[in-house]
């Protein structure tokens, strides 16, 4: 599994980090209105959602509940990029530590239990989403799309 879905969902930490890559502290604060989140929320959220995903291997269950109530990641970028970091090294260990077992293990969604590559494909699926909400909040704010943005997301 590690070496099956791991490239896609590295793959997608790259256009992440990319992105932060990109933005200043100023540029968390930006929501294109109406009730949108601003762009560093919308970042807490993602690594709120990736963190529930990386528990969800290790306790095979999946929760929601999870809140980042750490220092508010919100407002800068690099403490924002240091959580996405630790984040993608616990999803890393979690999903490292299933490899070798006899049996695929199942994970309950709190509906009919789903195998650990459903939940790798959901995870990368939500990260797909957040990197496509991203490009909308970069194309408001008239900042250029880095290539592999337009290649991938569009």
């Amino acid at each position: 599994m590690l070496d099956e879905t791991w490239p896609w969902i590295e793959g997608a930490h790259g256009l992440r980090s990319q992105l932060f890559g990109m933005l200043s502290d100023a540029d968390l604060a930006f929501s294109p209105g109406g009730q949108a989140l601003t762009l560093g929320a919308l970042s807490r959220e993602i690594g709120e959602t990736e963190h529930a995903y990386a528990q969800s291997l290790t306790t095979l269950k999946h929760d929601w509940s999870y809140r980042q109530h750490g220092p508010d990641v919100t407002s800068e970028v690099a403490r924002l990029d240091e959580w996405f970091h630790t984040l993608d090294d616990e999803l890393r260990a979690a999903l490292a530590a299933l490899q070798g077992e006899d049996s695929e293990p199942m994970i309950d969604r709190g509906g009919s239990p789903v195998t650990i590559k459903f939940q790798l494909d959901a995870c990368l699926q939500a990260m797909l989403i957040f990197l496509g909400k991203a490009t909308v909040y970069l194309r408001v704010m008239d900042k250029p799309l880095p290539p592999e943005f337009q290649e991938y997301i569009g």
